[in-house]
C-alpha cells in the first residue's frame, strides 16, 4: 500500500466504496424483485437509480466526515439536493432515508461506526448538501460519482461507484467499485444477447465462475493498482487477504487489441471512433460497456483501448474520470486527451482545455498509434 501520507485516506475510501456497492446491490435487488417496496415503484424506473444516487452520496458524505472529523471535508459530487427537497419527492426521500439507515446499520462490517440511532430526514439531506465543493487547485477535495452509468444500473448491467481524492489539483487516490463486473471477462458481453437482468447466470455460493463485483483502487506514484472482490454475505472486510494486483494488457498490436466504447450513442461519436479504429487497424469487435467500468477493463487487461469523443458543447466532468484515470495509470496504462496532454483535474468541476476527447490505452505503443489515427481521422472528418 505504500507507506506515504495517504494510507488512511485510501483505507477509508476503499471501505466506503465497498459499503456503497453493497447499498447499490440492495437497491437493485429491489428493482428486479417483483415484491419490491411500493414507495420506490414510481412512474419511471429512473426513480430507483435516483434512490441509489442520493443514498450513496449521503453515506459517503457521512462516513468521510466521521473518518476525517479533524478536517473540513470537501466533497465534489454529482447530485444536488434541490430536487430531493421538492414536495413531489416525498416518496423518494423516504426511500433514501430508509436505504441509508439500513446501510449504516451494517457500517461495523466495513470498519465504521453505526450511528447511535437512526438518522432523520434533515440529517441525511444535510449530508447530501454538504457535497457542494467545486474542487480546484487548492487543498483537498474528495470527488464522488455515486452511480455512474444510470442505464447500466437500471438494466442490471455495468455501472460504477467512483471516489477519488484530489490534492492541490492532482488526483492522488482513486477507487472504483464495479458491482456487476464479473471476475472473468467472458461474462462482460453477456448482455448483448440478453437484455434482462434475470437472464444473468445466478451466483451460487459454491462456484466462483460467476463471482460478481470488484473494487479497484490505486494511489498516485505507487506504480500499483489493486482489485478486491466485493464482500458477499457476512464476511468482515479485511484488507490484504483478498487483494490482487491488476496490470494492463501487454498486447501492443492493434490487430489483436480490444477497443472499449460507450453503449449510448449520445456519449461518444461512434462513427468517428469507428473511423479511428479502422484507420488504426483494430480488427476485433468493440466491447460496449456502460460507465467508468471501461477504465476498469483497461486496468485489468480485459481491453486495450478506450476513447471518448463527446458531442460538441458537452463538457467532461471530473467525477466521470478521476478515479478511473489514476487506476489505469498506476496499472501501467496511459490516459491523455486526444492531443496527448495529461488531463487537468485542477480547474473545477470540468476537464477544461480538453483537446477534442479522451483516450486511454494499455501502453505507450498503442497510445502513439491511437493519437496518430485520431489526427488522421480528424483531418478527413468534418467534426
Amino acid at each position: 500500500m505504500g507507506d506515504n501520507n495517504y494510507a488512511k485516506e485510501l483505507d477509508v475510501a476503499v471501505r466506503v466504496v465497498h459499503m456503497a456497492c453493497s447499498l447499490c446491490q440492495r437497491v437493485q435487488e429491489g428493482l428486479v424483485s417483483s415484491t419490491s417496496n411500493d414507495h420506490v415503484k414510481s412512474k419511471d424506473d429512473d426513480s430507483l437509480v435516483t434512490v441509489a444516487d442520493w443514498s450513496v452520496q449521503a453515506t459517503v458524505s457521512l462516513m468521510l466526515s466521521e473518518s476525517f472529523s479533524n478536517q473540513k471535508v470537501s466533497i465534489v459530487a454529482e447530485e444536488d439536493v434541490q430536487t430531493l427537497s421538492k414536495s413531489d419527492s416525498v416518496g423518494l426521500l423516504t426511500a433514501v432515508v430508509n436505504t441509508v439507515n439500513e446501510c449504516l446499520a451494517e457500517a461495523p462490517k466495513y470498519g465504521f461506526q453505526s450511528p447511535k440511532e437512526a438518522l432523520g430526514t434533515s440529517q441525511i439531506l444535510e449530508a447530501i448538501s454538504r457535497c457542494n465543493s467545486t474542487g480546484g487547485r487548492n487543498g483537498r477535495h474528495w470527488v464522488l460519482d455515486p452511480v455512474d452509468g444510470t442505464l447500466g444500473f437500471v438494466r442490471g448491467d455495468q455501472y460504477a461507484v467512483a471516489l477519488a481524492l484530489i490534492e492541490e489539483g492532482k488526483v492522488v487516490i482513486g477507487v472504483l467499485g464495479c458491482p456487476n463486473y464479473p471476475q472473468k471477462k467472458e461474462w462482460l458481453n453477456h448482455h448483448h444477447h440478453h437484455q434482462s437482468y434475470q437472464s444473468m447466470p445466478k451466483m451460487s455460493d459454491t462456484s466462483d465462475t460467476w463471482e460478481k463485483g470488484c473494487v479497484l483502487y490505486a494511489q498516485k506514484g505507487s506504480g500499483e493498482a489493486w482489485m478486491q472482490p466485493l464482500i458477499h454475505g457476512n464476511k468482515k472486510h479485511t484488507w490484504s487477504s483478498s487483494a490482487q494486483r491488476v496490470l494492463v494488457s501487454a498486447i501492443d498490436d492493434p490487430a489483436l487489441a480490444t477497443f472499449c466504447e460507450p453503449v449510448e450513442k449520445a456519449n461518444t461519436n461512434h462513427s468517428f471512433t469507428a473511423g479511428v479504429a479502422h484507420s488504426m487497424g483494430l480488427k476485433k469487435q468493440p466491447l460496449r460497456v456502460h460507465s467508468m467500468v471501461k477504465y476498469a477493463a483497461i486496468a485489468r487487461g480485459d481491453a486495450e483501448i478506450f476513447m471518448k469523443f463527446a458531442q460538441s458543447g458537452y463538457k467532461e466532468k471530473i467525477w466521470d474520470h478521476a478515479a478511473g484515470v489514476i487506476i489505469v495509470e498506476e496499472a501501467g496504462g496511459v490516459v491523455t486527451d486526444a492531443g496527448g496532454h495529461p488531463l487537468d483535474f485542477s480547474r473545477g468541476l470540468y476537464l477544461e482545455g480538453l483537446d477534442r476527447g479522451i483516450v486511454a490505452c494499455s501502453g505507450t505503443t498503442l497510445h502513439e498509434k491511437l493519437i496518430g489515427s485520431v489526427y488522421a481521422s480528424w483531418e478527413s472528418s468534418n467534426l
